[in-house]
């Protein structure tokens, strides 16, 4: 076995542990997040996580950096970077206020698009300067990451005199599941998103093996998934926009329409260009549409419930694209890389026709619209069938 087959092993296991941790931890860290201050669980799974990568960056140093440590290291930092982006996520409506939650969102996709293209290449030269460098400069920034949020004076969550904890956390966990499973809009989403994300799972590897049988080097793989990411931020740039002037139900319908028709195409492309510019053009609508659901979901989920409520869909949709990922080398070898693009695109057609048909998806009114104190009535009298 070579080295950099055992590297891209060591690798995988790495980030598969991250992955692990969230699957596992993530219902729990939303009970923990409505039940704790949200500032000072960020501020301390900041402070966590620049430990930890300080760790490695000293290891490394010493040249005493072994896999236990690496893998002790993903696990943990995978546990806090769930409790990080839960407690943020379910802040994000009180510090913004609601009328700059969905323009929030954007802004967040947008950088994540910008880790996308930026990210690797600067990474790699940051470790050819030295292989401490990348470690030591991201311990940095969670450093600044936590003194930033230190400073900030926006309320994080509102004021609850009647917190109950002494329940056990099964229970609180059960009722934010349930509060969501009682919102038809939401539930219905959440379950077409998790869907899609098997697609999208798969969909990974997928590209990958045709951009190889089109004759694409690694470079040209690479730049094809940057086409991807460029799309992705284009589509969170105008995000915010489309929210506010279209309503939720026909910003599913479009996206998932457009998803059905764009991905056969990936079958049809001749050669690696062509590849990127439909990873492009397919990567533009997803941020749009999780915008608005995100936007939709936080506007009307009261925020004692906050935490859970977005743990539960992360999760389910988290573990729905793990599913996807580890499905799509089987696939690839039982079906073929051109046909599996066909039944992907068959499944998104499905996903597309019972979007369309769903009565209270496509009575939702725009993003955010929606005040909370109606949801629970909105989720009484729009349950019924579509």
């Amino acid at each position: 076995m070579s080295e950099d087959h055992i590297n891209s092993v060591w690798t995988s296991h790495v980030l598969g542990l991250g992955t692990l941790s969230f699957l596992l931890f993530g219902l729990i860290a939303g009970a923990l997040v409505d039940r704790w201050d949200r500032k000072a669980t960020m501020i301390w799974c900041e402070v966590g996580r620049a430990v930890l990568t300080a760790g490695v960056a000293v290891a490394l140093w010493l040249n005493r950096l072994t896999l236990p440590q690496l893998y002790a290291t993903a696990l943990l930092a995978g546990v806090l970077t769930t409790l990080f982006q839960v407690a943020n996520t379910a802040a994000l409506p009180n510090v913004v206020g609601p009328r700059q939650l969905s323009a929030a969102l954007g802004y967040s996709q947008s950088a994540a698009g910008a880790v996308g293209i930026f990210g690797a290449p600067l990474a790699g030269a940051l470790y050819a300067v030295g292989r401490t460098v990348p470690f030591t400069l991201n311990a940095v920034s969670f450093a600044v990451s936590a003194a930033s949020l230190r400073l900030m004076r926006a309320r994080f969550q509102v004021d609850r005199q009647d917190v109950r904890t002494t329940s056990p956390l099964t229970t609180e966990i059960r009722e934010g599941i349930g509060w969501l499973w009682r919102q038809p809009v939401i539930r219905f989403l959440t379950l077409v998103s998790a869907a899609d994300k098997v697609r999208y799972g798969a969909g990974y590897l997928l590209i990958i093996t045709l951009a190889r049988q089109a004759g694409a080097s690694p470079l040209w793989i690479g730049l094809i998934f940057s086409g991807a990411a460029v799309g992705a931020m284009a589509g969170a740039l105008v995000s915010d926009r489309v929210t506010r002037r279209f309503p939720l139900g026909r910003i599913a319908v479009v996206m998932l329409w457009l998803e059905a028709l764009m991905f056969p195409l990936y079958a049809l492309a001749p050669n690696p260009l062509t590849l990127a510019a439909v990873a492009a053009a397919e990567s533009l609508v997803a941020p749009v549409y999780a915008v608005a659901m995100t936007t939709h979901q936080l506007a009307i989920t009261p925020d004692e419930l906050r935490g859970r409520a977005t743990s539960a869909v992360s999760t389910l949709t988290t573990g729905a694209l793990s599913i996807g990922t580890l499905a799509g080398g089987a696939l690839i070898t039982t079906l073929g890389s051109k046909p599996l693009v066909w039944v992907c695109g068959g499944w998104l057609l499905i996903l597309a026709l019972l979007t369309t048909a769903n009565r209270a998806v496509r009575q939702a009114p725009p993003a955010g619209a929606l005040p909370q104190r109606q949801a629970t009535d909105t989720a009484e009298t729009a349950d019924t069938p579509g």
